[in-house]
């Protein structure tokens, strides 16, 4: 159940603030979004910074409320719910203003999360402590620092914070002064940063963070902020400019985001390449786990360095110019979100149309992610291809919040990604909602599937014991043939999948299985089921060695 946000006023910072501060500040950023993401144009008008701190502070919400339902035997402590708030942040930043906002995390985490005897012990000068740490860490992780921003904003008010705390504020007071100073700040940043000035609008970021430090003061003192943070937006004239977007055509094409495994020193040689790949560098993190987000015109070398530094992953690749024309132009009437395991299959699948989520070997996409994916194919109606059973539950909660702001969704249980395939090729995007699904859930229904995978250890199957180094012939969804090699097991896979009739074979190779692979099973069934055709796709890098479709 979501934490129902119930601030009292209070001079303690333990656990149980922190979390109210943390539903009250995704309470915000939500009833905000829509109205951040209309003043966005700093460093790219791609109208999405809202959208982006707020699926940045729900991965962080959710991390600490997992945290406190996991607590059976004893209370949360501070130290575990800011840290597990802050590696929530970590995990699930979105663009630019979302990175800096989870190191603006981290850095309360370092300071709330010290253990009794190694922090301050008056609430009022600890909250400041925070503050400060906090400014200071987003400052770092920013390769090229500019004011006017929200790191501008969290300046002020770790000024502020301090300072009131120098005069035995209470935590409640250094809230209240940290916030205040926020929004004067943020009034402040159209005449910092040229972009802004002649846009006539307030630093985007910066007025999510207001909203973020209005929630803290209203956790620790029980009072409502005055007003919602976009009311600060004092310079925003009556007229909008009649193409914010096209200010930053002349910058980098992409925007580049992933996580990273990778050391200090690994990480420290990464800035310098990247820097001199790209603009609008963060890099925030610690203790092996990095986010990494830039914007520049290769994203293959900008993940290129990521590979050198360490095991890069969940990387997601935008293109500025999609993001500005969806800003721009009219919702779609109906879209396609598919899950797929592999680049080759993502680029098959967005040649049809659809939206992809792409998934690493053993790696499930948070509810964030699919929400984010539903939000950016900017449709009236979109149909959901999870394309597996573990991911039904993200799939059906993402579906009821879309729904929630107004997308109509429908999830078609698809348990593999060949069965994706078959939803999309009968998908009809001109004829009725219920009409499409209905085809596309029959398609995918009609298909079953396989799948080769190589066993990692001993075990027990439901077709034997297993050895390491096996490989294991799957059919939908249980393992059917155990063999010594890929292409004899996918063979007898073909042989017990066709047994029970079938028109059309679709084999996906991996990427390390060669051509001669997929010429060997397409003769086989050729010689075998005459009346049946064969069509093969690459799956491409991170699919699995061979999915196997029969419709």
């Amino acid at each position: 159940m979501p934490h129902e946000p119930q601030p009292q006023p209070a001079d303690e910072l333990d656990a149980e603030a922190v979390r109210t501060w943390s539903s009250l500040a995704l309470a915000a950023l939500g009833r905000a979004r829509e109205d951040i993401d209309a003043i966005n144009v700093y460093p790219v008008a791609d109208a999405d910074t809202g959208t982006n701190l707020y699926l940045t502070a729900e991965s962080a919400d959710r991390a600490l409320a997992e945290t406190f339902d996991s607590a059976a035997a004893a209370p949360t402590s501070l130290p575990e719910a800011v840290r597990a708030w802050a590696h929530g942040a970590l995990v699930g930043a979105r663009g630019n203003s979302g990175t800096i906002l989870a190191q603006l995390l981290r850095g309360v985490a370092d300071v709330l999360g010290a253990e009794p005897e190694g922090r301050r012990t008056d609430p009022g000068g600890l909250l400041a402590h925070a503050l400060t740490r906090a400014a200071e860490e987003a400052y770092a992780a920013v390769a090229h620092p500019v004011e006017g921003t929200m790191l501008t904003v969290a300046g002020a008010a770790a000024r502020a914070g301090e300072a009131a705390s120098a005069a035995a504020g209470t935590a409640a007071d250094v809230a209240r002064a940290a916030y205040d100073a926020a929004r004067a700040a943020l009034a402040e940043t159209p005449g910092q940063l040229a972009a802004l000035g002649r846009a006539g609008v307030v630093d985007a970021g910066g007025c999510g963070l207001v909203a973020v430090l209005g929630a803290l003061w209203q956790a620790l003192s029980g009072q409502e902020p005055a007003a919602e943070p976009v009311a600060g937006r004092t310079a925003v004239p009556a007229t909008q400019p009649d193409d914010p977007c096209e200010q930053h055509e002349d910058g980098p094409a992409y925007e580049v985001i992933y996580l990273l495994e990778a050391s200090e020193t690994a990480v420290a040689e990464l800035r310098a390449r990247l820097d001199g790949l790209g603009d609008s560098l963060v890099v925030v993190g610690g203790d092996g786990l990095w986010n990494v987000h830039v914007h520049v015109d290769d994203p293959g070398a900008a993940v290129e360095a990521g590979v050198v530094a360490g095991r890069p992953y969940r990387i997601r690749i935008t293109h500025f110019g999609d993001e500005r024309r969806r800003g721009r132009v009219e919702r779609a009437q109906r879209a396609v979100v598919a899950v797929v395991p592999g680049e080759g299959l993502a680029g098959l699948c967005a040649e049809a149309g659809a939206t992809t989520v792409l998934v690493r070997p053993g790696e499930v996409p948070a509810t964030a992610e699919l929400l984010d994916a539903v939000r950016r194919a900017h449709a009236r109606e979109v149909v959901l291809l999870p394309g597996g059973t573990e991911l039904r539950a993200a799939a059906a909660t993402a579906a009821e919040q879309a729904r929630a702001e107004g997308v109509r969704v429908a999830v078609i249980p698809t348990r593999s990604a060949v069965q994706g395939l078959a939803a999309l090729a009968v998908h009809d995007p001109d004829g009725s909602f219920d009409e499409d699904v209905v085809a596309m859930t029959a398609a995918a229904g009609a298909t079953r599937y396989g799948e080769l995978a190589v066993a990692e250890r001993q075990s027990f199957t439901s077709a034997g014991i297993c050895q390491a180094g096996d490989v294991l012939g799957l059919i939908d969804g249980d393992v059917a043939v155990i063999g010594a090699g890929l292409p004899e097991t996918a063979e007898a896979v073909l042989d017990r999948m066709l047994g029970s009739g079938g028109e059309l074979v679709t084999l996906v190779l991996g990427p390390d299985v060669p051509d001669a692979v997929a010429e060997r099973l397409e003769a086989h069934v050729q010689h075998g089921h005459l009346a049946v055709d064969t069509v093969t796709y690459r799956g491409g890098r991170y699919s699995a060695p061979l999915l196997i479709g029969v419709e």
